[in-house]
C-alpha cells in the first residue's frame, strides 16, 4: 500500500467503500453533479433491522490499496458505480464492454456494481436490467438516490452472508491464512499443521470477522471478535495483525463513545440518526425488541462495559498498535493513517500535547518517494491537524511548507495560485492579518521577522501569478505595518520595489476580491508621513465672520448655571466630535494644519495631499510636499473651499506616496491631537480689499485687542497740517457688498490731540453701493494732526519789552530778533541734556480704521466682516507758542492776545490770523504777534459737577470746561501757517496754550452793561454826535448772564473833558446839566433777565465830553468781583445847532 488516505478517521472502519467513476468522455461538471447526489446517500437503514450501513464514496482509488482489503475490510472496494454518456444505440456495446473492463479492475473484491447511462433512449433503454440504469439526461434522473439505496441493500446482503459464513465455527474446515501483499512470499514453505500457524490463522480470521461485524452494524459483536483476535495474535507474536486488531478495537470503541464522529465536519455521517438513536435507546433498555420482537444484535448488552475501551484506553491501544506497525517497513501508510486517526480522537478529548506526539511521529514516518502533489497533501493535512489541536503556529509552519511545495523547482508548471492560497491560510497562525486596522492599536503581536518573510513570499507569489495589484497591496501592507522593524536598507529596497510595481498598477483604496471570495482591505499609508496633530485654522482676521449682536442674547440658552458638570466634561473628551467655536465661510479658502514627520531615512515625496470631509460639499485643493530624511515635526497646511453651508467634519486626509493612493482617517490614527474636527460653514460673504494713496508702513500696529491689521500705511505731516487719504474699496469676492460701517480708534499714543484726527463723509461712498464683484469704490478720509503747540518757557530766551516786534500794534521802532535755544544760561547735566532744547522732536500718532461690511447670503443670516487699516503718522513740529498774554483794548468787549511764535522748522514760514497781516518767520526765529479779539461768553459751559454729571469729578469738569473754551477761542482766531517752499500749510491751535489767567481776560463779564446815548450804543471809539440845547436820551441796560440774581445797584455818571495831556476837567456844571438825577438806581435782576434805567443830558456848549461812571459801594457790589463792573466808555461830541433860514 503506497498511497495514504489522510482524511481517514476511526469511524471509517465501519464503512463500505464504493468507487464512483466515469466511463468514456463525461463532462466533469455533469459527473460531479451526479457524484454529489450519489454521495449524499451515505447511510441506509437496513430493512427489518435496526442496523445502519455507512458508505464511503471515492471517485478515485488506487488498485494497490485494494490489495489490503483482507487486512482491514474498510479498505476493500465492495461496490462500483460507473457513469457514462451514450447517445446512440450503436455505442452501447462498446460502453458496456468498458463497464466490464472497469469491474475487472476491482473484480476480486466487488460485491456488486451499477452502470448509469445518460442520454440513451429507445429499445435498449427499455429493457429491464438490474445492473444498468438508463436516464434521458443529467437533468431527468429523479430515481438516482432510490437506485443507490437498492444498490446498498444488495451490498448488505453479500456482506451479511460473508459475515455469517466466516463467523460460523466449522471446526472440521481448515481456516485460510489471510495475508497482506508483502507477506505472501514469507509464508512459502511454512508448516501449515503447526499449532502456531493455526493460531495465527484463527487470530487473523477472528480479526477479519470483527471488521465484517463492524461494517454490518453489529458493534458489540465486533468488540468481542477484536478482543479474541488480540489474545490469539498476541500469543503468536503476529505484531502486524495484532496492531490491526488493536486498531479495530479502538475504532469500535471510538464509534461507541463519540457517535458524532471524529472527522470534525458539520453534518457528519451519524447526524441523520439511524442507528444512533436506536442504539442509544438500546443502551438504556436492555433486551429491547425490534419490530419482529427479537433484538437483531445478539450481543446487544452482554459484556458491553467489559469489551468497550475507555477513552484513556483507546489512546493507549492506539500507541501500542502504532508501535507494532512501526516494526514493518511496508506498513508505513498504515502507521501514518493510524497516527492521524489517533490525533482526531485526541482532538475531541482536548489532549493537545499527546496529539502533538502522535503528529510528530507521523512527520518522521518514512514513506516511499512521494510525488509533489502527495507532499502538498501530506503537509496540508498535518497543518490541519495541528490547527485542530490548537497548535496554530505549527499549523502555519506546515501550511507554508505545503505552499512552497506547490512552487517547487522540480514541478514543470508551478502552482503559484495554490501556493498563494496556502500562504494566505498561514497568516492567522503567525498572528498576521491583512487588515491594517489590526496593527494600529496596542503592541505588535507575533514574530515580526517571520511575518515580513511571509509577506515577501506573498508578494513574490502574486508577481508570479501575474497580479501586480496584489503585489502592490501586500508591499503596502508590509511597509505600513512592519515599518518599525525594517532596517534602513530594507526600507529603501521595499520602497524601490513598490515604486516599480505602482508604475504598472497604482495602489488604490479599493477592496481586492480574490477568486475564493476573500476581500483584501485597502492599506492607507498613515505612517508615510506620520501625523501627530491636526488643527483646523480660523480664517485670517480680515476674513473672519462676526455675528451681529441680538438684543435677546443668543448665547444665553447654551450656558449652564453649574460651575462644573461631569456630563459636559465627558463630552469634551470626545475631541474629534467637538465643534469648534469659529466658523468657515462658503466659497472662501479654509486651512487645516497638520504636524507631520518623515520616519524614512531618505527624502519623502508626498503628492496629491488633500482633505477628506463629510457634511458639506467641499473642494479640496491638493498639495505636494517633500520632507527631508527623518525630519522633525513639520507643519503642513492643507486647503480647500466649502461649496455649501452647514456643518463640515474633517475626517482625515488623502495622499499619494510611492504611487499608492491612501485615504487616512483620523479615527484610525492613534495618538493624534486635534482641537476638534467639526466646524460650521456659514453663507457666503463679500471680500473687501483696500488700497490707499499712501505708501505702506514698515511699522506694524499691535492693537491692545489683539486684532490683526491687514494693511499699514504711513504719512509724515507737520503739526496742524491736514491731508486727504484716498482709500479704494475693491470687492474681490463673489457676493455684492451691500453694507459698510467705518469707525476709527487712536492707539498707542500719549499725545494730546485737539480736534478730529480722522474725519470722513460716508454718504459719498455708500452712494456707490451695492458694490458688485470686481467693482471699486473710493472713500476719502481727512487726516488732521493738531497736537499741543505750547513750548516750555525755559526752552527759549524771554523776549524783553523793548526787544519785540509786535504785529498789529503801532509801536514806533519794531525789529525782528532771532532767538536760539537757551543752553548756556543754566548748567545742564547729561541726563537733562536730551530734554532741554529738544523742540524739534518728531511725535508719532497711530490709528486704526475699521471697516465693518456685509452682503450676500451671509448678510441675510446676520454675519459681517471686519477689515482694519493701520495708519502711522509721524508729526513734525511746525510752530510753537512760547508765551501767551493779553492787553486790554479800547472796548470793554475786546482785548489783545499776545503770542510769542517760534518757527521750529528748517524752512521760512508764514503765520497769519483772521483779520491780521501775515507774519514771516525764518527758520528758528521767534516773534510776537498781537491779535485783537472779541471777548467770549463762557457761561453756557457747565460750572459744577451737578450741572455736568457725565464728568467724574470737579477737576475733570474744569479740564473739560477749559478745553471747550480753548476750542471756541481757537475757532475765532483762525491762526494758520504756510511753508511756501514746500507748498504745505496747516493750522496753529492755541487750545493747549491758554492758561486760566488768559482765559479770564478773554471772558466777558457775567454782568453785561450797555449804555445808549441818543439810542446809539457807546463803546470803544464810537463818538455820539448831539446838538447843543437839545436833551439827549441816556439809557443804562444791565443783562444778567450769571446763574444768580444780582442787584440792586447804584451808579453815578460824572461828565469830564480830556485835554490829551493827562489832565481831566470835571468842573463842567456850566457846560452840561442832567435832566433829572445823575445817579441811576437799578433793581435786582434775575438770571438771563435785563433791566433798563432811563435819563437825559443837556449840553450848553460845544465840545468833546466823556462820562465817568462810578458804582456806589454797598453790600451787593462788594460781593461780586470787580471785573463784573466793566462799563463801556462814553464819548459825546456837542455841536452847534443848525440854523434854518426861512425863505
Amino acid at each position: 500500500m503506497s498511497v495514504p488516505d489522510y482524511m481517514q478517521c476511526a469511524e471509517d472502519h465501519q464503512t463500505l467503500l464504493v468507487v464512483v467513476q466515469p466511463i468514456g468522455i463525461v463532462p466533469e461538471e455533469s459527473f460531479f453533479r451526479i457524484y454529489k447526489r450519489i454521495s449524499a446517500v451515505s447511510q441506509v437503514n437496513v430493512r427489518d433491522s435496526q442496523r445502519v450501513l455507512y458508505i464511503r464514496y471515492r471517485h478515485h482509488y488506487p488498485p494497490e490499496n485494494n490489495e489490503w482489503g483482507d487486512f482491514q475490510t474498510h479498505r476493500k472496494v465492495v461496490g462500483l458505480i460507473t457513469i457514462t454518456d451514450c447517445s446512440s444505440a450503436k455505442d452501447w456495446p462498446q460502453t458496456f464492454e468498458k463497464f466490464h473492463l472497469q469491474k475487472e479492475m476491482y473484480g476480486s473484491t466487488l460485491y456488486d456494481s451499477r452502470l448509469f447511462v445518460f442520454g440513451l433512449q429507445g429499445e435498449i433503454a427499455e429493457q429491464p436490467r438490474t445492473d444498468v440504469a438508463f436516464y434521458p439526461s443529467y437533468d431527468e434522473c429523479e430515481t438516482v438516490e432510490k437506485r443507490i439505496e437498492d444498490f446498498i441493500e444488495s451490498l448488505f446482503i453479500v456482506l451479511e452472508s460473508k459475515r455469517l459464513d466466516r463467523a460460523t465455527d466449522k471446526s472440521g474446515d481448515k481456516i485460510p491464512l489471510l495475508c497482506v501483499p508483502f507477506e505472501k512470499k514469507d509464508f512459502v514453505g511454512l508448516d501449515t499443521d503447526s499449532r502456531h500457524y493455526k493460531k495465527r490463522c484463527q487470530g487473523r480470521m477472528r480479526k477479519h470477522v470483527g471488521d465484517l461485524c463492524l461494517q454490518a452494524g453489529m458493534l458489540q459483536d465486533s468488540l468481542v471478535h477484536y478482543h479474541m483476535a488480540v489474545e490469539l495474535l498476541r500469543s503468536v507474536n503476529d505484531f502486524l495483525w495484532l496492531g490491526a486488531a488493536l486498531e479495530g478495537l479502538c475504532s469500535a470503541s471510538v464509534i461507541y463513545h463519540y457517535p458524532g464522529g471524529t472527522g470534525g465536519k458539520v453534518g457528519s455521517r451519524r447526524a441523520q440518526g439511524g442507528s444512533l438513536s436506536a442504539e442509544a435507546g438500546n443502551r438504556h433498555r436492555p433486551g429491547a425488541l425490534t419490530s419482529n420482537g427479537i433484538n437483531a444484535d445478539t450481543s446487544a448488552e452482554i459484556g458491553r462495559a467489559k469489551n468497550c475501551l475507555s477513552p484513556e484506553d483507546i489512546i493507549d491501544k492506539y500507541k501500542e498498535a502504532i508501535s507494532y506497525y512501526g516494526k514493518y517497513k511496508n506498513a508505513g501508510v498504515i502507521e501514518l493513517e493510524a497516527c492521524v486517526k489517533a490525533v482526531r480522537v485526541l482532538a475531541i478529548q482536548k489532549r493537545s500535547m499527546e496529539a502533538s506526539e502522535f503528529l510528530q511521529n507521523a512527520v518522521y514516518i518514512n514513506l516511499r518517494q512521494l510525488s509533489e502533489e502527495e507532499k502538498i497533501q501530506r503537509y496540508s493535512i498535518l497543518s490541519e491537524l495541528y490547527e485542530r489541536i490548537g497548535f496554530h503556529r505549527k499549523s502555519a509552519f506546515f501550511k507554508r511548507i505545503a505552499a512552497m511545495q506547490c512552487a517547487a523547482p522540480s514541478i514543470p508548471e508551478p502552482g503559484w495560485r495554490a501556493c498563494y492560497k496556502l500562504l494566505l491560510e498561514t497568516l492567522p497562525g503567525y498572528s498576521l492579518s491583512l487588515d491594517p486596522k489590526d496593527f494600529s492599536k496596542g503592541t505588535h503581536r507575533g514574530w515580526a521577522a517571520v511575518q515580513m518573510r511571509l509577506l515577501h513570499e506573498l508578494v513574490y507569489a502574486s508577481r508570479r501569478m501575474g497580479n501586480p495589484a496584489l503585489c502592490v497591496r501586500h508591499l503596502s501592507f508590509l511597509l505600513q505595518t512592519m515599518l518599525d522593524f525594517l532596517s534602513d536598507q530594507e526600507k529603501k529596497d521595499v520602497t524601490q520595489s513598490l515604486e516599480s510595481y505602482t508604475a504598472k498598477c497604482p495602489g488604490t483604496m479599493e477592496f481586492i476580491t480574490l477568486p475564493d471570495g476573500l476581500k483584501l482591505p485597502p492599506v492607507p499609508f498613515t505612517k508615510l508621513p506620520i501625523v501627530r496633530s491636526v488643527k483646523l485654522l480660523n480664517l485670517p482676521t480680515s476674513l473672519r465672520p462676526h455675528k451681529m449682536k441680538s438684543l435677546l442674547g443668543q448665547n444665553v440658552s447654551t450656558k449652564s448655571p453649574f460651575i462644573y458638570s461631569p456630563i459636559i466634561a465627558h463630552s469634551r473628551g470626545e475631541e474629534r466630535n467637538k465643534k469648534i467655536d469659529f466658523q468657515w465661510v462658503q466659497g472662501d479658502v479654509c486651512e487645516v494644519q497638520l504636524m507631520v514627520y518623515n520616519p524614512m531615512p531618505f527624502e519623502l515625496r508626498v503628492e496629491n495631499m488633500g482633505l477628506l470631509t463629510t457634511g458639506v460639499e467641499f473642494e479640496s485643493l491638493p498639495a505636494a510636499l517633500s520632507l527631508p530624511a527623518e525630519s522633525g515635526l513639520y507643519p503642513v497646511t492643507l486647503v480647500g473651499v466649502p461649496q455649501t453651508t452647514g456643518q463640515i467634519t474633517v475626517n482625515g486626509y488623502h495622499t499619494s506616496v510611492f504611487g499608492v493612493f491612501s485615504d487616512c482617517l483620523l479615527d484610525n490614527l492613534p495618538g493624534v491631537k486635534t482641537n476638534g474636527c467639526t466646524v460650521e460653514v456659514i453663507p457666503a460673504l463679500p471680500r473687501l480689499q483696500i488700497s490707499t494713496s499712501l505708501p505702506r508702513s514698515a511699522h506694524t500696529l499691535q492693537p491692545s485687542s489683539g486684532d490683526e491689521i491687514s494693511t499699514n500705511v504711513s504719512v509724515q505731516l507737520y503739526n496742524g497740517e491736514t491731508q486727504q487719504l484716498i482709500i479704494k474699496l475693491e470687492n474681490i469676492g463673489t457676493e455684492p457688498l451691500e453694507k459698510l460701517e467705518v469707525t476709527a480708534k487712536t492707539v498707542n499714543t500719549k499725545e494730546k490731540l485737539y480736534g478730529d484726527f480722522l474725519s470722513w463723509k460716508l454718504e459719498d461712498t455708500l452712494s456707490q453701493f451695492p458694490l458688485k464683484p470686481g467693482k471699486i469704490a473710493t472713500f476719502t478720509v481727512n487726516i488732521k494732526v493738531k497736537l499741543d503747540f505750547s513750548c516750555q518757557e525755559n526752552l527759549l530766551q524771554d523776549l524783553s519789552d523793548d526787544g519785540i516786534s509786535v504785529s498789529g500794534l503801532p509801536l514806533s521802532s519794531p525789529f525782528r530778533q532771532v532767538v536760539k535755544p537757551r543752553v548756556e544760561t543754566k548748567p545742564i547735566n547729561p541726563q537733562e541734556s536730551s530734554k532741554v532744547g529738544d523742540f524739534s522732536h518728531v511725535k508719532t500718532l497711530e490709528a486704526i480704521l475699521n471697516f465693518k461690511y456685509s452682503g450676500g447670503p451671509g448678510h441675510v443670516e446676520g454675519y459681517y466682516r471686519n477689515l482694519s487699516l493701520g495708519l502711522h503718522v509721524e508729526v513734525e513740529p511746525s510752530v510753537f507758542f512760547t508765551r501767551v498774554s493779553t492787553l486790554p483794548a479800547t472796548s470793554t468787549r475786546q482785548c489783545h492776545l499776545l503770542l510769542d511764535v517760534f518757527n521750529s522748522t528748517e524752512h521760512e514760514l508764514t503765520i497769519s490770523a483772521r483779520n491780521n497781516e501775515d507774519l514771516i518767520l525764518h527758520a528758528g526765529e521767534c516773534q510776537r504777534m498781537a491779535i485783537q479779539v472779541d471777548k467770549f461768553n463762557f457761561e453756557s459751559f457747565p460750572e459744577s459737577p451737578t450741572d455736568g454729571t457725565q464728568f467724574a469729578n470737579a477737576k475733570q469738569l474744569e479740564e473739560e470746561r477749559q478745553q471747550a473754551k480753548g476750542l471756541e477761542i481757537n475757532s475765532k482766531l483762525d491762526i494758520c501757517w504756510k511753508i511756501p517752499s514746500l507748498k504745505r500749510e496747516g493750522e496753529a491751535s492755541v487750545e493747549g496754550v491758554l492758561n486760566q489767567l488768559v482765559l479770564e481776560h478773554l471772558q466777558l463779564a457775567p454782568l453785561q452793561w450797555d449804555i445808549l446815548v441818543d439810542g446809539k450804543l457807546c463803546d470803544c471809539d464810537i463818538v455820539v454826535n448831539c446838538k447843543v440845547g437839545d436833551p439827549i436820551p441816556l439809557e443804562v441796560k444791565l443783562t444778567n448772564w450769571s446763574k444768580h440774581s444780582v442787584g440792586p445797584f447804584a451808579l453815578t455818571m460824572t461828565p469830564y473833558q480830556d485835554y490829551q495831556n493827562g489832565v481831566h476837567n470835571y468842573e463842567l456844571q456850566d457846560a452840561i446839566t442832567f435832566v433829572g438825577s445823575n445817579t441811576f438806581y437799578i433793581d435786582s435782576v434775575k438770571p438771563t433777565k435785563d433791566s433798563v434805567y432811563f435819563g437825559a443830558l443837556l449840553f450848553l456848549y460845544t465840545g468833546d465830553f466823556y462820562l465817568n461812571i462810578r458804582f456806589h459801594e454797598d453790600n451787593c457790589s462788594r460781593e461780586l468781583p470787580l471785573s463784573w463792573f466793566c462799563l463801556p466808555s462814553v464819548h459825546i461830541r456837542a455841536m452847534e445847532p443848525t440854523v434854518q433860514t426861512k425863505l
